[in-house]
């Protein structure tokens, strides 16, 4: 039996940000979690129909997004939906993490993305939801 691949959504108007960040990431951020798959958005409906649709395991928003940036759909997504996946807000100054915090995200990434420290901090937000398997 296959385990099915986490599914992550990365958001951004530009698609250099979103290959950036797939990259720093990685299909595996880190050897005792499964593969990833990406999804892709380029606008907010995107990012609405994808969370309504369901089956993220977490998200991934572009701080610096057109016209609507991911510093606030973060806050809306966090007070708007019941079982809200895990977000992480990718800044482009480390002088922005404040405003990550503010908008409820689980994590903050800041550009130029650092391989290492990006699937660091992906792994972390995905351990953090997943459910302990249950022995018999």
């Amino acid at each position: 039996m296959t385990e099915q691949p986490m599914r992550i959504l990365v958001f951004s108007h530009r698609a250099e940000v979103r290959e950036s960040i797939i990259n720093a990431i990685g299909r595996r951020p880190a050897t005792d979690l499964g593969r990833v798959e990406y999804v892709e958005a380029t606008g907010v409906a995107d990012v609405l129909s994808e969370m309504d649709e369901g089956g993220l395991d977490l998200a991934i928003l572009d701080g610096e997004a057109q016209p609507t940036g991911g510093i606030g759909l973060c806050r809306q997504l966090k007070n708007e939906i019941l079982d809200c996946p895990p977000i992480v807000v990718a800044v482009r100054r480390k002088d922005d993490r404040w405003l990550a915090s503010w908008s409820q995200a689980d994590a903050v990434l800041v550009h130029p993305l650092d391989p290492l420290t990006a699937a660091e901090t992906v792994a972390e937000v995905l351990r953090g939801q997943r459910v302990p398997s249950v022995r018999a």
